[in-house]
């Protein structure tokens, strides 16, 4: 099943893919730069999975020019729904940090999360949560392009007569992302270090794997650092340099919350349902995804770094979910738990 998805036109050789809806685990922004000469052009980033990638690619068809392909994929971080969807041009380049090659592996591999999605038993509270979040992509038979070109720092590339500045970020989202800060058209991919709600726009709830938070509010400080006035978030709408204000003023607010239950030994998943109760931000969706971005907070906090168990943190979440959304309802049986080191 494709998404219906759009290409909004932010400059005449810049092109947003914005998957309907926008809201959802998986639904990710994607850029495709299209010079005007030349037979090169680039996706920043790609879909989660192979159809909405193919449909991705011929949406973007009629804004080549003549004779273009796509031969570079650029990966702002290695989550599965801003790299799987590359497996569509076998033949591009695919850049990305050299720290994302480490994420790629800690993540499960489409395989596993495909036979898991799908093959879990749904009357369990996993089984309900992952089909309703993930069950809409088809994973089967996905190859992982992993990048074959990384870096670190930064990175000057040229697509075309398009200058493109890459800047490798400190660990936020993941331990490797990075901006992609086009000079020429005034606008920076931020990748997940942005989740956007707008008022007119709904967004969801961030999540963020690896922290601490204030590297997130660093990263977002070094994309409006670029002076650019276009930035296209991981996920949600389109923002203004205000926009991204007010984002940084959320992750200020989760980090404040953070650190004063922590400071009370108020446990993480407790910690986490408390600010969800405090409602907020009442516009944005999945809520429960602010038990991992506080179990990473916390992490830091004391002292820990690396990646969660990735399982057991979605089964927390699924739990928190499930009793938002069924108040008073008891919790359906148990799942025999697959692997939790990778699912």
């Amino acid at each position: 099943m494709t998404s219906h998805a759009r290409l909004r036109t932010i400059t005449d050789d810049l092109h947003i893919w914005s998957p309907q809806p926008s809201t959802g685990w998986g639904m990710a922004n994607c850029g495709l730069l299209s010079p005007r000469r030349g037979r090169t052009a680039a996706w920043i980033d790609s879909p989660y999975d192979r159809a909405r990638a193919l449909e991705f690619l011929e949406l973007g068809r009629p804004l080549l020019a003549e004779g273009a392909r796509i031969d570079r994929v650029i990966v702002t971080h290695g989550n599965g729904d801003h790299l799987w969807g590359a497996e569509v041009v076998p033949e591009a380049e695919v850049i990305a940090t050299r720290e994302t090659l480490g994420h790629i592996d800690h993540e499960p591999d489409p395989e596993q999360l495909h036979a898991l999605v799908h093959g879990i038993d749904p009357d369990t509270v996993l089984g309900w949560y992952l089909r309703r979040s993930f069950g809409r992509f088809d994973w089967s038979g996905t190859e992982v392009r992993r990048p074959g070109t990384v870096f670190t720092g930064e990175l000057e590339l040229q697509v075309g007569d398009i200058p493109v500045h890459l800047i490798a970020l400190p660990p936020a989202h993941t331990a490797g992302d990075l901006l992609v800060h086009l000079p020429q058209q005034g606008t920076v991919f931020t990748g997940d270090v942005v989740f956007a709600h707008t008022a007119d726009q709904p967004g969801d709830h961030p999540v963020h794997w690896a922290g601490p938070l204030a590297g997130v509010v660093s990263a977002c400080e070094r994309a409006l650092a670029t002076g650019a006035s276009t930035f296209v978030p991981g996920h949600g709408p389109i923002l203004d340099r205000e926009g991204v204000q007010g984002h940084i003023g959320y992750l200020e607010y989760v980090r404040e919350r953070a650190h004063r239950l922590h400071t009370a030994g108020v446990p993480a998943l407790e910690a986490a349902c408390r600010v969800i109760a405090e409602r907020r931000h009442p516009g944005m969706s999945l809520p429960e995804r602010l038990v991992v971005t506080i179990a990473t907070e916390y992490r830091h906090l004391e002292g820990g770094g690396g990646l969660p168990d990735m399982l057991a943190t979605v089964s927390q979440v699924a739990q928190v979910a499930w009793e938002l959304e069924h108040p008073g309802l008891p919790t359906p049986r148990a799942a025999e738990q697959p692997s939790a080191d990778r699912p």
